[in-house]
């Protein structure tokens, strides 16, 4: 059935060939003539009264292709009387999914009704409601049905709670559909997204081991690269220091707090994740520690970085890292991560070349590896 816009004026002879010949492709024919008119407004009240009757008289008929085509042309109508709407919602599935995708007429109630109880295709037709409200939306987490759980979290017009992803990453873990939907989906609260992250990471190490045969060691420092990616873009996105608080009290949870994660946001110049980073390892206030941080003196940033304990063979490289963030001059340009990165390795290179540094040749060459996978 199409959804051709219906422009004609119901006529007697409609009326009087629907009488004499009430063929399935008459009555069709007529059922979408009736609602393309009603949808299209311009009736008298009237005529609305004896176009809902029609209709009441149609959603009973034998023939599905009738109420397709009353379903087709009435899903994006306010005015349709809600007993129809029901109905026809109701119905087999080819007549159904127009009126529970769009319908506004539906409420709550009626949606959440038919999600319990009726078929998977409804639930998935339910999930890409332009808006799908909270209640609505735990009822599709409750189905069980990855396919419509998949189309609600990539759905942005869901109303998603961070209890109702919690209740997605648990109850639908190994579902990939769900979880590949649910990487797509923007502004992520921060304990989903460290979670979603280790779910992938995960599966991206189980499938490296399995399928390549790859070393469980150097699978894992494959995985480890990917998850600090990832974690660094999640920081990127991300907006209110509030979202940035949860992530980093997430990551300390996880043990995610490494020494590299903490160098690469130094790399990419993210200074307030490396500040908030610092005080949640140290146990000190976040204004304390951006104060011992940016000391002048050898003290400040050594004292904190002790008490986060952070290696101490790996203390030059942040020094430089933090004397490079406060030197480089940031100009919103196309080259500031490049050029930021490119200052760093000169330091850390300066840093190898030190006979009193503290760093090894293994230490440099190790951190100058890091350094350009940050950059590629």
């Amino acid at each position: 059935m199409t959804d051709t816009p219906q422009t004609q004026q119901l006529s007697k002879a409609d009326v009087a060939r629907l009488l004499s010949n009430p063929s399935p492709e008459v009555r069709a024919e007529t059922s979408a003539k009736v609602a393309g008119q009603f949808a299209a407004g311009g009736l008298s009240e009237a005529e609305r009264k004896i176009a809902e009757d029609i209709f009441r008289a149609l959603v009973k008929d034998v023939e599905i292709r009738v109420r397709e085509a009353l379903s087709v042309h009435l899903k994006h109508s306010p005015d349709v009387p809600h007993d129809v709407a029901v109905t026809l919602a109701r119905d087999v599935d080819s007549v159904a999914l127009p009126m529970l995708k769009f319908s506004e007429v539906l409420t709550d109630e009626d949606l959440i009704e038919i999600v319990r109880g009726d078929s998977s295709a409804k639930q998935v037709a339910i999930a890409q409601r332009p808006k799908v409200s909270a209640p609505l939306a735990d009822a599709l987490i409750d189905t069980g049905n990855e396919r419509a759980v998949a189309r609600l979290v990539s759905n942005e017009g869901a109303d998603l709670t961070e209890k109702a992803l919690g209740r997605v990453m648990s109850e639908y873990e190994n579902s990939e559909a769900v979880s590949d939907s649910l990487s797509r989906r923007p502004n992520i609260p921060a304990a989903i997204s460290t979670r979603l992250v280790d779910l992938l990471t995960q599966r991206l190490h189980d499938y490296l081991t399995a399928k390549h045969e790859l070393p469980p060691d150097v699978a894992s420092t494959l995985i480890l690269q990917a998850r600090e990616r990832a974690t660094m873009s999640l920081i990127e996105h991300g907006s209110s220091d509030a979202e940035l608080e949860k992530l980093i009290d997430q990551l300390y949870k996880r043990r995610r707090l490494t020494p590299s994660l903490l160098l690469r946001a130094l790399c990419l110049g993210d200074m307030n994740f490396f500040e908030r980073a610092m005080a949640r390892l140290a146990g000190v206030e976040l204004q304390n520690a951006r104060v011992l941080i940016h000391d002048q003196g050898v003290l400040g940033l050594q004292s904190i970085y002790l008490k986060a304990n952070l290696p101490q063979r790996l203390f030059p490289a942040f020094r430089a890292g933090v004397d490079v963030a406060a030197e480089t001059d940031y100009d919103g340009g196309p080259n500031d991560r490049e050029r930021y990165i490119e200052r760093m390795l000169e330091r850390v290179l300066t840093q190898g070349e030190d006979p009193n540094g503290r760093m090894s040749q293994e230490d440099v060459e190790f951190l100058l590896h890091k350094l350009e996978q940050i950059a590629a």
